[in-house]
């Protein structure tokens, strides 16, 4: 019988953190897989009128990356927010290999603390651990 321990597999982008300026996520491989869900996760915010933009870019080589079309979280302005986001048909013409979170971060001596999930799913082989 399988269980979730066998399908699905979690792999950082944006590591825990406190960002003070933009930043760009590691690459996640997603060879393997059919799906993710992507997990931001913010915890305490400060600055002046802060505001911290989530995008997800996609690569076929981990190293030349393009923002993905509706892959975007709501923009974030306050502490204690979670958001996800559900990709469907990794690894295809229209979806490449690598997926990784970029942060843009805006506003006076902004401060977030931040990490970025991508939780892999629907494996093409079991167990994925």
């Amino acid at each position: 019988m399988s269980s979730v321990y066998d399908s699905v597999i979690s792999k950082a982008t944006l590591r825990p953190q406190v960002a003070t300026s933009s930043v760009n996520g590691i690459g996640v491989d997603t060879a393997g897989f059919n799906s993710a869900e992507v997990a931001l996760e913010v915890g305490a915010v400060s600055g002046a009128f802060p505001t911290l933009d989530v995008k997800i870019q996609d690569s076929a080589n981990n190293s030349s990356f393009a923002d993905v079309s509706g892959l975007t979280f709501v923009q974030v302005t306050a502490a204690n927010n979670s958001q996800g986001i559900r990709i469907e048909g990794l690894n295809t013409a229209t979806r490449r290999r690598y997926l990784r979170a970029v942060a843009t971060l805006a506003g006076t001596n902004p401060n977030f603390t931040i990490k970025v999930d991508i939780i892999l799913g629907k494996a093409f082989k079991e167990p994925v651990q």
